[in-house]
C-alpha cells in the first residue's frame, strides 16, 4: 500500500512539474481522489491541465477555493476582443462568463477610441488554484479586463506577451491620472449594470472619480468596490449562475452606493493611520498553507479525472 502511494505521488509530481519548454500537454494520472490525497499542492494538479473537462458546465466551491467543470475557452481573437498573455492558458471560464465578456466587449467597441477589450486572466481550463498570481479566479466566474483601450485587434501572439496595460492611478491610488477617460467610466458602468455581475474591484481613486462624475442613477455604483492594486485592470466577479448547486456566492455588497467607504480608503492612502501595536504575547500568524485536493469541494476530483 505504501509503495502504491509512493508511485502515485511520483507520477503526480512528474506530471505537474514537467521540464520547461516541453510542448506536450501534461496530464494528471487517472487515480486522483480526495480519499487518496497525496498532499501535492492542488495548483500543480490544476495547472497541469491544458483543456476543460468533458462535463456539463458547473462552478464548484467558492471564488478562492473551487474549480469549474465544462469550462469554455474564450477564443484568442474575436470581432471586439483579444485574449492576452496566451502562454498562461487562463482564457477559460464558465460559459456565462464568456458570454458576459463578449457582451461587454461590444459595449466597449462603441466607445470613442476603443475597438473592444483586451482580456486578461479568467481561469485555468479547470479552474482551481493557480500556479502563480491570483488566489481567486478558481470557479471560472472572475475576469480581468485591461484598462488599455483596445485600438488594435490584430495583435500577434508574440505581441500579446510583450504589450502592457496602462495604469490609471495617481498618488498610490488616491486619484486617477490623465489616462482616465469618460470611456473607462462608461465601460465600468455597463459592466456593473449587468445582472450577472456581483461586484467589480478597482483602485479607490477610480471609485471616487466615478462617484463624483455620475449624474444619473447611482445604484450600479454599489457593485464597484475599492481594492488594492487594480489600476492596470479591473476585476469583474460574476454571481453563481442560476441553479448552480455547490457554488458559493460572496456576500452582497453593503447597501448604498459605497462612495463614503471609497473616500475613506482615499483618506487612509493620503494619511495612513498609525499601525496597531503588536501584542508581544500574541502567537505569530501561521504561514498560509497550500491547498491540496482534499481542501477543495469533492466534485473537483471528478473535474480533474474527466477527459
Amino acid at each position: 500500500m505504501k509503495f502504491s502511494r509512493y508511485i502515485t505521488l511520483t507520477a503526480l509530481l512528474l506530471t505537474a512539474c514537467g521540464p520547461a519548454g516541453d510542448s506536450r500537454s501534461p496530464t494528471v494520472p487517472p487515480v486522483v481522489s480526495r480519499s487518496a490525497d497525496t498532499g501535492v499542492p492542488a495548483k500543480q494538479l490544476f495547472g497541469a491541465k491544458r483543456n476543460g473537462s468533458a462535463q456539463k458546465p458547473a462552478p464548484h466551491g467558492s471564488y478562492a477555493k473551487g474549480c469549474v467543470a465544462g469550462a469554455e475557452q474564450l477564443p484568442q481573437t474575436g470581432p471586439t476582443w483579444q485574449a492576452m498573455r496566451l502562454s498562461r492558458n487562463r482564457n477559460w471560464g464558465h460559459p456565462e462568463t464568456i458570454d458576459f465578456i463578449k457582451d461587454l466587449s461590444r459595449v466597449a467597441a462603441r466607445q470613442s477610441g476603443w475597438n473592444g477589450l483586451y482580456v486578461g486572466d479568467i481561469s485555468q481550463p479547470r479552474g482551481g488554484p493557480m500556479l502563480s498570481g491570483h488566489r481567486s479566479h478558481q470557479m471560472g466566474l472572475d475576469a480581468d479586463i485591461w484598462m488599455l483601450p483596445a485600438k488594435r485587434l490584430d495583435l500577434s501572439v508574440a505581441e500579446r506577451e510583450k504589450i502592457s496595460s496602462i495604469s490609471l492611478r495617481r498618488a498610490k491610488g488616491a486619484y486617477t491620472n490623465s489616462n482616465w477617460t469618460p470611456q473607462h467610466h462608461a465601460i465600468l458602468r455597463a459592466a456593473a449594470k449587468d445582472d450577472r455581475v456581483a461586484r467589480i474591484f478597482v483602485f479607490p481613486g477610480a471609485k471616487v472619480q466615478m462617484c463624483n462624475d455620475e449624474k444619473g442613477n447611482r445604484d450600479w455604483l454599489r457593485k464597484i468596490r475599492p481594492w488594492y492594486g487594480h489600476h492596470y485592470h479591473f476585476h469583474v466577479r460574476l454571481k453563481c449562475p442560476d441553479g448552480a448547486r455547490g457554488c458559493v456566492n460572496q456576500d452582497p455588497p453593503p447597501r448604498g452606493d459605497g462612495c463614503d467607504d471609497a473616500r475613506q480608503w482615499v483618506k487612509d492612502i493620503l494619511s495612513p493611520p498609525p499601525p496597531k501595536p503588536r501584542d508581544p504575547n500574541a502567537p505569530r500568524p501561521k504561514p498560509r498553507r497550500e491547498h491540496t485536493l482534499s481542501d477543495l469541494p469533492q466534485q473537483c476530483a471528478a473535474v480533474l479525472q474527466s477527459n
